[in-house]
């Protein structure tokens, strides 16, 4: 088997409602990249990547003459011909070799009749428990839906979201705005669901002393870990003699160089795992192992995901040993797919790991073009700014929240 030729097409695909976070917001929709490694047998691979747009398809495009004639079961051959560290110093491909992975990790599946998760080793659980993730939202000007900014209305979202799938945890994205808004937000969701995990990630938003400050005002309640409260390795290893939360990051150790000083320095407690930041699923199961080695916790991050990168998140997750904690996931925050058969479901909080072969998902073409043309439509957005504060950007840390007034 082998590679003949790629494909990018980028979409955008709605959200219930535009999303607020602390660099800035989702404007209602996420953008993604659609990857499809095409081979001399007529098996197609897919893969999935964020952002998009003419320069991102072309950045796919532009590695074929690098992979034409390439076995996609020769991962490890992949990473190098892809992610040279020294060549990368002047074309860093991470997430185009994320993306590009992925999809000859479903190739080789569907070849071989076997699981993404069996290329890894196997699974060791058939089903991925996933957490809530709540956002402040801005309302949808058609459909009504969103709006949430007070305590009462956030508790209400979330008391929606455990009813429509189940979830066990739930996590608060902060750093919007004030950091007392998010301790009464996150201190009534407490009390709302006293038997239920929690956990709060303001994006890195505040000083080391305003989070140790957070951090003391929520360690009564059931948290799992308190998520990227300050930014950087040094920051996240003060504030962890500071608190007695169990800390977590999915921004400062996103490389094996990075992961290597933070188990020298004691930095962080949990390490989130994303199967594109790192560099694609198997870059992300082997810092697994590694902290799996050093007994630090590992879970999985979600960033802005659609089926495919979803599929790939779960063939993570059951492969594992030390998934301890839920998983993040945007995705039910989304009102569609681009897979066959719409939006993978959640039953009880979790989403079954698809059988397979490869991913264990199938690109729906009609949905593919409509989402493609939608993006045409509308275009990106500024991921780091907010439809509703002109002229404002983010800083660390940050000193002009969000207000919270409806």
């Amino acid at each position: 088997m082998k590679i003949v030729d790629l494909r990018a097409t980028t979409v955008a695909v709605p959200l219930e409602a535009p999303l607020r976070h602390a660099a800035g917001a989702h404007w209602g929709r996420f953008i993604r990249t659609i990857v499809e490694v095409v081979t001399d047998e007529g098996i197609v691979g897919l893969g999935e990547m964020g952002g998009g747009g003419e320069l991102a398809e072309a950045a796919v495009r532009s590695l074929l003459p690098y992979l034409k004639g390439h076995d996609p079961l020769q991962l490890e051959q992949l990473r190098w011909k892809i992610m040279n560290p020294t060549a990368s110093l002047y074309n860093n491909r991470m997430q185009l070799h994320a993306a590009i992975e992925m999809a000859c990790m479903d190739a080789a599946g569907r070849k071989l009749g076997i699981r993404a998760c069996d290329l890894l080793g196997g699974s060791i659980r058939d089903t991925v428990p996933f957490a809530s993730y709540i956002f402040y939202r801005y309302r949808d000007e058609k459909t009504g839906k969103g709006g949430e900014v007070t305590p009462d209305e956030i508790v209400a979202h979330a008391h929606d979201l455990k009813a429509r799938h189940g979830f066990k945890t739930h996590k608060l994205k902060g750093g919007h705005f004030s950091p007392d808004h998010d301790v009464e937000t996150f201190r009534a969701l407490g009390a709302a669901f006293p038997r239920d995990k929690l956990r709060l990630d303001p994006n890195a938003a505040w000083s080391v002393e305003e989070a140790a400050r957070v951090g003391r005002a929520i360690e009564d309640l059931n948290n799992d870990y308190f998520e990227d409260p300050t930014w950087g390795l040094e920051g996240m290893r003060r504030l962890r003699n500071l608190v007695r939360i169990p800390t977590a990051t999915n921004t400062v150790v996103v490389n094996f160089e990075q992961l290597a000083a933070n188990i020298r320095l004691q930095a962080v407690d949990v390490v989130l795992l994303d199967t594109t930041f790192w560099g694609g699923l198997r870059q992300a199961h082997k810092a697994g192992t590694v902290l799996e080695t050093f007994q630090y916790g590992a879970a999985v991050h979600s960033s802005g995901e659609l089926g495919i990168q979803l599929a790939s998140m779960l063939h993570l997750g059951a492969a594992l040993p030390n998934l301890s904690f839920a998983a993040d996931a945007h995705y039910h925050h989304l009102t569609d797919d681009i897979i066959v058969g719409g939006p993978l479901r959640y039953v009880d909080g979790a989403i079954a790991v698809p059988e397979g072969p490869g991913l264990g998902v199938e690109l729906d073409r009609e949905k593919l073009a409509r989402y493609a043309e939608y993006y045409r439509e509308v275009g990106g957005y500024a991921y780091d700014r907010d439809p509703e504060r002109p002229g404002w950007y983010s800083i660390v840390p940050e000193q002009h929240y969000a207000r919270a007034q409806r």
